[in-house]
């Protein structure tokens, strides 16, 4: 579960830094998605990243109401383990 969680933060991690700038490393499991100023474009970019990545669905508006870049990851493997 560990690692699958690593997995995704550096997924999401990689993503946000290539839409928002700076390194992957620049975020962590405590960005809040409110402090990237985020758009639902956005959103939608990461949550097909994450589709593409991982080979699940990520329903775009459960995934909207997370509020930091952990939670998101959390929710994202609860639905790599369904």
């Amino acid at each position: 579960m560990a690692d699958e969680k690593q997995q995704v933060m550096d997924a999401l991690c990689t993503r946000v830094a290539s839409l928002f700038g700076g390194e992957a490393s620049d975020y962590t499991e405590d960005t809040t998605f409110a402090s990237l100023n985020i758009k639902s474009v956005q959103y939608s970019q990461i949550t097909t990243y994450l589709e593409d990545e991982f080979d699940i669905e990520v329903p775009f508006m459960k995934f909207r109401r997370k509020k930091t870049l952990g939670e998101a990851a959390d929710y994202v493997v609860e639905l790599m383990d369904m």
